[in-house]
């Protein structure tokens, strides 16, 4: 198991299929096999291409949280569901010890066409005897920007609707998350980087193939 002093120190090798794994709380929610790109200083880059072996939280009739009121999904049976990712090729960049990630999005396969910011809690590494990966917990404001820099605020109904669920919702401090996505719109408007066009002309090692499901180890306790 991954100690403390561990996680200072933990790299993932370019091409290793880890877990990137989602939490609210102590409960799993979203878990995917992902390929590492790269892991230094500046973060940890990952490679999602579509059709990435997942699971996800899906009620008995498959409905995610998306697709019910709040207030209802707190209440109804829900479990992790073996799935496909089925939107856009994605790098995902997840700058050391920030509190969120930055997902480049190329649709058709080979035309980048914008950046989502995702709100998050630093991601957690950790590695044990049969997985490694990475733990976060979403904070649901994100931020979308146009490859002209453009930006505009996603999903602020669902925080708005989810804070009033004090009880149930993950999110403590609406503030403070805002506050985070304003100093990455700083660097949006600034053209700095990760908004600089690095990365923008990724392609993915050829030899890369997608898992053909989540590694075993991929349901362990959240990594703290």
């Amino acid at each position: 198991m991954t100690t403390q002093h561990d996680l200072e120190t933990l790299r993932f090798a370019p091409g290793q299929v880890i877990l990137h794994r989602q939490f609210t709380g102590d409960r799993l929610v979203y878990v995917r096999a992902v390929r590492v790109v790269d892991h230094d200083e500046r973060g940890l880059r990952l490679w999602i291409p579509r059709d990435t072996a997942m699971s996800l939280t899906l009620t008995a009739d498959g409905r995610g949280l998306r697709d019910m009121p709040f207030a209802e999904w707190v209440k109804v049976e829900r479990t992790l569901t073996e799935t496909r990712w089925r939107g856009p090729n994605i790098f995902m960049f997840m700058p050391a010890g920030a509190a969120h990630s930055v997902l480049f999005f190329w649709y058709p396969a080979e035309e980048f066409f914008g950046w989502y910011v995702n709100l998050e809690e630093p991601g957690v590494p950790w590695r044990d005897e049969t997985a490694a990966g990475i733990d976060i917990c979403d904070q649901d404001l994100d931020i979308w920007v146009d490859r002209d820099r453009s930006w505009s605020w996603k999903d602020e109904h669902e925080l708005a609707e989810r804070l009033a669920f004090p009880d149930d919702y993950w999110v403590s401090d609406e503030h403070a998350v805002r506050a985070e996505g304003l100093r990455v719109a700083e660097k949006i408007e600034k053209g700095e980087f990760p908004f600089d066009g690095t990365w923008c002309d990724f392609r993915p090692d050829p030899r890369w193939r997608v898992p053909a499901g989540l590694p075993p180890g991929w349901e362990r306790p959240r990594a703290r």
